[in-house]
Order: structure tokens, then C-alpha cells, then sequence
């Protein structure tokens, strides 16, 4: 019995590919508007701050001409004021002994700003008191010598208290006008930042 073979050829078929239609453009056109201008106001101690410069891989791309908006509108970049800058960063100030001191509110609020501090409501007027407890007398010495390094350059010492057997307490506050001043807790930041790790009482570890 003879036997009959069929070869059956598929060819692929693949989808006609066209260009992709494209959208109709609508052209936009602005009419020249009232100049705007944006500023940031406020009482609190942030300071104005403004809108960063372009990166220059952003200059590249020229983003700026594909952005629609008001031609008209008047840009300002605002640099931060000296209030916005960290407490620590600041430089104290002369004060005039007609100067008023600062008040019980807006010292607390100031107060949030540094570590450690409290507030003294003393007759004399306000006052800061900041309480270390070391681990012996000499590093008591060794922390009284690093504020008074930190301070020196201020002008505006704190009174220092070197107490038997370990404790140092410091207090700040504006004698001239009997009280408060930004001055103190600038003088205050900057104590804060002072390493004290090495002078505190070393934690014991029991097996």
C-alpha cells in the first residue's frame, strides 16, 4: 500500500505596522495679565525663603521655554534672614541698656530650641539654667574650660558654677537690661553643641 506524504508550508503573518496618527495641536494664546508678585510674610523666626535655582542638566533640557504660565509674572528669589539661620550660627549682639527684655511667651517659645535649658523666673528678671552631672571633679574643670572657649568669642559669658563633687550649672541672662535676650540663647545653642560624651558617667554593664 503505497503511502502519501504532504508537506504543508505556514508563512507568518504579521500585522501591518502604520505611523502613529497624530493629535491635532490646539495653540494657547495668553493675554498679558496684572503683574504678580509673591511674598512671604510672617512673625515668626523662619525667616522669607525663595524657590531654588535650576539644575544645570535642567538648564539643558530647556524646561523653562515648555512650562506655560503669566509672562508678566514677576519672580523673586528671597534670601533667608539672619532669624532663620540656626541658633547656634547666629553672632550675639550689643545691646542697649534701654533695650526691653524679652518676654515670658517668647522666651518659651525660644526655650523649644535648645536642649537642657529651663527657664528662671527669678526677681532679677528672667533667666536660663542649664545642670551637668559628671563623672568627677576634673571633668567638671575639663567641660567650665570648654564653654568658656565657646563663649570667648561672643562677649557674653555665662556665670559658672563648679560644685562639689561633679556638678556644673550655668546660667545666662542680660544684666544690662535685667533679663532675657536673643543674645542667651544664642549663647545657649552654642554651649549645646559642646561633646560631652567623654566627661558623663560611664554606664555600667553588668554580665
Amino acid at each position: 500500500m503505497a503511502t502519501t506524504t504532504t508537506h504543508l508550508t505556514f508563512s507568518p503573518v504579521f500585522p501591518s505596522l502604520s505611523p502613529p496618527r497624530h493629535r491635532h495641536s490646539h495653540s494657547l494664546t495668553l493675554q498679558p495679565q496684572r503683574k504678580a508678585t509673591t511674598k512671604a510674610f510672617g512673625s515668626d523666626k523662619l525667616g522669607d525663603f525663595g524657590a531654588r535655582d535650576p539644575f544645570p542638566a535642567e538648564v539643558e533640557s530647556g524646561f523653562g521655554e515648555k512650562v506655560l504660565g503669566n509672562v508678566d509674572t514677576e519672580h523673586k528669589i528671597l534670601i533667608p534672614n539672619v532669624s532663620a539661620l540656626s541658633l547656634a550660627a547666629q553672632h550675639c549682639s550689643p545691646l542697649s541698656p534701654l533695650h526691653t527684655p524679652m518676654s515670658i511667651d517668647d522666651a518659651h517659645k525660644l526655650l523649644r530650641k535648645v536642649v537642657g535649658w529651663r527657664l528662671l523666673d527669678e526677681e532679677g528678671g528672667l533667666k536660663l539654667q542649664c545642670l551637668w552631672k559628671l563623672r568627677d571633679f576634673k571633668c567638671g574643670v575639663e567641660l567650665v574650660n570648654r564653654i568658656y572657649k565657646v563663649t570667648e568669642a561672643t562677649c557674653h559669658f555665662p556665670n559658672l558654677h563648679l560644685e562639689q563633687p561633679n556638678l556644673v550649672r550655668a546660667e545666662l541672662w542680660t544684666s544690662s537690661i535685667g533679663g532675657l535676650s536673643m543674645n542667651d540663647f544664642i549663647v545657649a545653642a552654642k554651649i549645646d553643641e559642646i561633646k560631652t560624651s567623654d566627661l558623663v558617667p560611664r554606664k555600667r554593664v553588668w554580665a
